[in-house]
């Protein structure tokens, strides 16, 4: 298994480049730990391992993921979240340990966060909607990417129409959040839960607008028609 890692590593410094590195750099406050590798190949070259990895065990590949979250690096959390999405019928309840793990310990970033939290965090508690009390819990965290999580993880039920009260609740934890990636991550869970409660969400965005920071309203209202924006931004 060590072998699986050191050549996915040597795979991705061979498709590494500095422009890239550079280029992406931009996207992120605060110096990003990685190679320089689009995320495309990140992809492609996930998928290949995968190819040797997928008849191993859950448990095994999950020590895997957990060592590359462990670096630090951002295409090595990719790697890891594509793994685990791989894993997405294998899901058991239990499993939220090592997600929460991931989330608390290794997150560092916006773009690992929201690659997890919408795709491996957002089947998971389709699955067991038991875990949205634990949604509302890292709603309450000190750490900003917890509370990013709360409301990232639910982006693709919320475009299904899934859980708006749910969404409502932990929208209300995060109103008054001064974080700009948190009060974009709450935003953008209410804009998804907008495209199938259109009505529900603005009439959440009217009531606490003069409270709720502009950031996150932007966010709410972008998919809203232009008459409901005007009222919505209207002072």
């Amino acid at each position: 298994m060590n072998n699986i890692l050191t050549g996915l590593r040597e795979e991705l410094q061979s498709n590494a480049t500095e422009e890239t590195r550079i280029s992406g750099q931009r996207f992120f406050k605060g110096e990003l730990k990685s190679y320089g590798v689009k995320t495309a190949v990140v992809s492609k070259i996930s998928k290949e391992y995968w190819k040797e990895l997928k008849t191993e065990s859950k448990t095994d590949i999950f020590a895997l993921c957990d060592q590359l979250w462990q670096s630090g690096n951002l295409e090595e959390s990719f790697v890891a979240c594509n793994w685990a999405y791989s894993l997405r019928k294998q899901y058991v309840p239990e499993d939220f340990i090592v997600f929460a793990k991931w989330i608390t310990n290794y997150v560092n970033n916006w773009a690992s966060c929201d690659t997890l939290c919408n795709h491996t965090i957002g089947d998971f508690v389709m699955m067991y909607p038991e875990f949205l009390a634990q949604l509302k819990a890292f709603a309450r965290s000190e750490n900003r990417w917890v509370k990013r999580a709360a409301a990232v993880s639910l982006i693709i039920p919320a475009r299904r129409g899934l859980f708006l009260e749910d969404i409502l609740a932990i929208a209300d934890i995060l109103l008054l959040d001064t974080d700009d990636l948190v009060q974009k991550g709450y935003g953008w869970m209410l804009k998804a839960a907008s495209q199938a409660h259109q009505q529900e969400v603005f009439d959440y965005v009217v009531r606490n607008k003069a409270m709720m920071p502009r950031t996150a309203l932007r966010y709410a209202i972008e998919k809203m028609p232009k008459e409901m924006k005007a009222v919505a931004m209207a002072k």
